[in-house]
């Protein structure tokens, strides 16, 4: 089962921009600041702190980087079974998304057409980093950092990413921060998986797919949500979503016809799955927003 997308973590090398909940990217203004949302959660606060930490410590280093709103994960399930009706309006179009970018090569929402894929490198700080000599970007790279090598025996964040890291989160490394989140998230998914009353419309959603059909493999809360898109997902040929081969290079997409086929049947599936698991996912995400890294969504 897919976990829960965690908060975005603040950018590596030129793919550093993120997107907001709109979907549309959004980045500081003249100040070089991202203003914080006054709504935001706690750790989404954290994260806009974060974007603008790395910022000043780059402009300090010589460096332009701008700071991109992070993404706020709760909206992201929106249209991903958090909001039938959002979610019902984007499954009839994309169904779980499998097949939709080859159909709709030109829709920055299909996933995996050339407008999503283009739309995800065109952010500042990749447009930046183009600018730059190869000895610069060498300087650029080593000066904003990454994420620690566990192999390596490395805890923090380097650079200007581990300056910023120590700056909103303090004196807690990430690696102790990693191990906290995971502690959390099981005993989060424990509770939800416990939960008598999604356990019996996970039983009644599970029902309803076998009704149709549909290979039921979990009833837990925490998977089922997710399962037929999983399913789907496993069972899908190559050369969907963007695919590429074990050496990097585009694997060669489904032409349109077929894939225009597989996505009315992916459509059809992706609106059953819907219907079967309305009632369930109305009364499972107010709790999982509750507690969202509880490892599992009900999209």
């Amino acid at each position: 089962m897919s976990l829960l997308p965690l908060l975005a973590a603040c950018g590596t090398g030129t793919e550093s921009a993120s997107h907001p909940a709109g979907g549309e990217k959004s980045s500081a203004g003249s100040s070089g600041q991202l203003d914080v949302p006054a709504d935001a959660g706690a750790e989404l606060k954290k994260q806009y702190l974060l974007e603008n930490a790395i910022a000043a410590c780059m402009k300090k280093q010589g460096f332009t980087y701008t700071a991109v709103a992070p993404e706020d994960p709760m909206a992201s399930w929106a249209n991903d079974g958090a909001d039938y009706t959002l979610t019902k309006k984007y499954r009839q179009k994309y169904g779980f998304g499998l097949y939709a970018g080859a159909v709709y090569p030109d829709d920055p929402r299909a996933p995996g057409s050339t407008a999503f894929r283009e739309s995800s490198k065109n952010t500042p700080n990749a447009d930046y980093v183009a600018t730059l000599t190869a000895q610069q970007k060498a300087a650029y790279d080593k000066a904003l950092g990454g994420p620690p090598d566990p192999k390596a025996g490395e805890k923090d964040w380097s650079g200007c990413e581990g300056t910023a890291d120590r700056e909103v989160y303090g004196s807690s490394s990430a690696q102790e921060r990693s191990i906290a989140t995971a502690e959390r998230n099981q005993a989060n998914a424990q509770a939800l998986n416990g939960d008598s009353k999604l356990v019996a419309l996970a039983q009644s959603y599970a029902s309803c797919l076998k009704d149709h059909g549909i290979p039921v493999t979990t009833t837990q809360p925490t998977g089922i949500g997710e399962m037929v898109k999983l399913q789907s997902a496993a069972a899908a040929p190559p050369g969907v979503q963007g695919a590429v081969n074990s050496d990097g290079t585009p694997m060669k997409p489904l032409s349109k016809d077929e894939a225009m086929s597989r996505l009315t049947k992916d459509i059809d599936l992706a609106l059953q799955d819907l219907e079967c698991g309305k009632d369930f996912r109305a009364a499972y995400f107010p709790k999982f927003m509750k507690a969202p890294t509880s490892g599992g969504g009900a999209g």
